[in-house]
């Protein structure tokens, strides 16, 4: 399944990405492994019994990267010459062991690259949800995408 080429993009378009995924204690135990991240409230559970969460809290670089991932397959596989940045980054609500996450983009700009003739840049806005409906991450994405029509 190939991503959208620019030329595919209206300001406006939605995907509801068919991918979910229950978060698992190990996913949180090896995201902050990898990243070098010791920070308790995801790692210690008496500390985080302790806390206003009551649990361990799933380590947000997780959530964020989960919620990109899911979406490459719809917006960007094959078509990328290059990630330009992600922006307004908010976690409005905690992510635990156990949540079900579902995710979603909307394009949000659309403008033609002065530089490279074959590709323009489009802006997303990735939206993923617990399975209560509860906004977990949001971020703005900018990319520089290849045209399908040269």
């Amino acid at each position: 399944m190939p991503g959208r080429y620019y030329d595919g993009w209206q300001v406006g378009d939605r995907v509801a990405h068919e991918i979910t995924r229950t978060v698992t204690e190990t996913d949180n135990v090896l995201i902050s492994a990898l990243t070098h991240n010791p920070q308790p409230l995801h790692l210690d559970h008496e500390l985080a019994a302790k806390s206003e969460f009551g649990k361990p809290l799933v380590n947000s670089i997780y959530t964020f990267g989960l919620m990109v991932g899911v979406s490459v397959a719809d917006t960007t596989l094959g078509t990328l010459v290059a990630n330009l940045g992600y922006d307004k980054l908010v976690f409005p609500n905690p992510v635990f062991a156990g949540d079900t996450l579902r995710s979603e983009t909307e394009c949000t700009a659309l403008r033609t690259s002065k530089s490279r003739p074959n590709a323009g840049v489009v802006t997303w806005t990735h939206r993923s949800f617990n399975q209560r409906d509860e906004l977990v991450c949001e971020c703005t994405r900018t990319a520089l995408i290849l045209k399908k029509s040269q």
